[in-house]
């Protein structure tokens, strides 16, 4: 059997999304920049397209920028919250411990300009209170940038709460709703939201497109200089065929938020009590407040590597974490950041559910985990230690 359970790093793209692409790039595939009507019928999908992502997400279709990738969303929204900030004396950002590295290098970049970066601490549960960010902002604060939904642990932040107390302060507020978008229910006005990333390719629209919400009146800095596309603020050929699929993607998913979230919630918590049924492994996050798809464990005595390879040789995809840090053999911050020892976080695992996943998949992940992790401990030198005593068990 062959079972995709790592979502959260990318999902295949839906028929939806694939249709809504092909006229795009074979029959109407002008330039949008071009005033002939092959241009002009690219540029009218554009302007359908803007009016469709505003909508799932509450806002006006001039408030949308196509952006590259989430990634790159999060870096203008930063780069901009900075420079209005600093026009006015002020260079104080607040955020968390465990934003995504889009987030986290973005506010690395400014502290060597000479931000002072205040990252909150995330709790065991890997979340934070609105009371937490009011405590920390300061009159020279420019910036509040909380992740909607952790890409690793699931946990879901009160952004409606933060957003609240961001703008009884007068500071901007970004989220990073990379892993929202499309699976949780949002309203930017409703929820005081300033600006907003999103990635197609997390909501079965194609990779390398996505969107950056701004509220009108937020002059957006440039972070790809070039010609006037995106009204100025984002040089370069539009990329027709993906935007036109990320809006057919997310207003398809946004469609069916509700009925796919129970299906998947469902899976979850299966997944989840099955897998805790394996002695001396733990589950990372919130177990109730947690996107619907995320089942996110610790297994002492093992290493993910191993694990993730291991599994795949059973016909299972997953992860240990965020694939944008894959290659790395550091432990995750986000698991550290909820006071994960090292010598537990490196036995991580990631399985992401989504509404096409079936309960005969999480039966094979059931009936086959197990085997493994009993496998990978009988050959680990530290399983050895923890069963004989010379080293004490943690979870």
């Amino acid at each position: 059997m062959y079972v995709y359970a790592d979502n959260a790093a990318t999902t295949r793209m839906s028929d939806t999304a694939v249709a809504a692409m092909i006229p795009y790039m074979q029959e109407f595939f002008g330039n949008p920049s071009s005033l002939h009507s092959v241009g002009q019928k690219a540029a009218e999908a554009m302007m359908n397209a803007r009016q469709t992502v505003a909508g799932c997400i509450g806002a006006e279709a001039r408030e949308i920028t196509f952006t590259g990738g989430g990634s790159e969303a999060d870096n203008q929204a930063i780069i901009t919250a900075a420079r209005i900030g600093q026009r006015k004396g002020k260079k104080h950002i607040i955020s968390t411990a465990y934003e995504h590295h889009a987030v986290l290098h973005t506010l690395k970049k400014l502290e060597k300009e000479g931000f002072e970066i205040e990252l909150l601490p995330v709790g065991t549960l890997g979340n934070i209170t609105a009371q937490q960010v009011a405590d920390a902002i300061r009159p020279d604060t420019c910036l509040v940038t909380v992740m909607f939904a952790n890409n690793e642990i699931g946990s879901i932040l009160p952004i409606k709460e933060i957003g609240a107390v961001c703008k009884e302060k007068g500071v901007l507020f970004h989220t990073d709703a990379v892993q929202a978008a499309g699976h949780l229910h949002i309203d930017v006005k409703d929820m005081n939201i300033d600006m907003l990333s999103l990635a197609a390719h997390k909501f079965h629209g194609p990779k390398g497109v996505g969107a950056l919400y701004a509220r009108k009146g937020i002059p957006l800095v440039n972070v790809i200089e070039g010609g006037a596309q995106e009204r100025g603020k984002r040089g370069g050929t539009e990329n027709v065929a993906g935007i036109v699929s990320l809006a057919a993607a997310l207003k398809e998913c946004c469609d069916h938020i509700d009925e796919n979230a129970a299906k998947v919630t469902a899976l979850r918590d299966k997944l989840i009590e099955g897998i805790l049924q394996i002695p001396h492994c733990a589950l990372n996050g919130d177990p109730v407040n947690r996107l619907a798809g995320n089942v996110n464990v610790c297994f002492e005595g093992i290493e993910g590597e191993s694990l993730l390879l291991m599994l795949d040789a059973k016909g299972i995809c997953a992860s240990s974490g965020s694939a944008c840090t894959s290659g790395s053999l550091d432990p995750s911050h986000v698991l550290l950041a909820i006071g994960r020892p090292h010598e537990v976080a490196h036995g991580s695992l990631r399985l992401s559910l989504c509404e096409w996943n079936t309960e005969e998949e999480v039966d094979y992940i059931l009936a086959e985990l197990p085997g493994i992790v009993a496998y990978l401990r009988s050959i680990s030198p530290v399983w050895k230690d923890l069963e004989s005593g010379k080293k004490q068990f943690i979870l």
